[in-house]
């Protein structure tokens, strides 16, 4: 298969309301550097990676800059506004990527310690397939409810998959969903869901319990304890 340039979108738009912090979960620091740049470093070893796109609210662009101009001195980066849900800040950053991107990978802000070679297996599936996203099976059993909590169905656990990011797909492809998307005023749950639903096919790569989301003040000091571990 013929190795393709990816480009990077990161949707760091989001106020971070859960954590209970006035400054938006991206840009908190954590052992002397931003989430935001600890999750961007974790991408530098892809050598395939040509550019790399954030969207981000205008009080943030300038720092963006900076943190990007840090971490990939090399390559093309472009800063663009958010929108008011992260699949407008995506649509917004899609607006930006380049002729010469043959895959696009979206990846949360607020995931910083997903692993290279996780990245790398997620490349390899959307290259062959269209789209793949990186997901673990689920732990817990899952009850399906009506508006009234009353459980409706448990399904079956073997078959469901928590779904993570990166989520990775032909650049044609993710286009059409988000074009698609816009079109028909269709809101997804995840990017993935938007190639599903004009009949992409989108597989899972499995990922790792170390990718996590940085979403509760206890996701924080899990965080901070991982990364000041890192950096002794």
């Amino acid at each position: 298969m013929e190795k393709q340039q990816v480009g990077l979108i990161v949707p760091a738009a989001g106020a971070g309301k859960r954590l209970g912090e006035q400054t938006p979960k991206p840009y908190l620091e954590i052992a002397g550097k931003t989430i935001l740049e600890h999750t961007l470093r974790a991408f530098t070893g892809v050598e395939s990676l040509g550019e790399v796109i954030i969207a981000t609210s205008g009080d943030y662009a300038e720092l963006t800059r900076e943190i990007l101009g840090k971490v990939y001195p090399g390559i093309d980066t472009h800063v663009v506004l958010g929108g008011a849900e992260r699949q407008d800040s995506i649509r917004n950053a899609l607006g930006k990527i380049s002729g010469k991107t043959g895959l696009i990978a979206v990846h949360d802000a607020v995931r910083p310690f997903v692993e290279l070679k996780d990245i790398n297996e997620c490349i390899k599936g959307a290259t062959r397939w269209g789209g793949a996203i990186l997901a673990t099976p689920a732990k817990n059993t899952i009850k399906k409810v009506n508006s009234n909590l009353e459980i409706t169905d448990t399904p079956d656990r073997s078959f469901l998959w928590e779904a993570q990011t990166p989520q990775i797909f032909w650049a044609a492809l993710v286009r059409e969903a988000y074009d698609y998307a816009q079109t028909h005023d269709v809101k997804g749950f995840d990017d993935s869901s938007l190639v599903e639903k004009i009949g992409g096919k989108v597989v899972l790569t499995k990922g790792s319990d170390k990718n996590f989301k940085i979403t509760y003040p206890h996701d924080l000091k899990i965080a901070e304890y991982l990364l000041k571990e890192e950096t002794e």
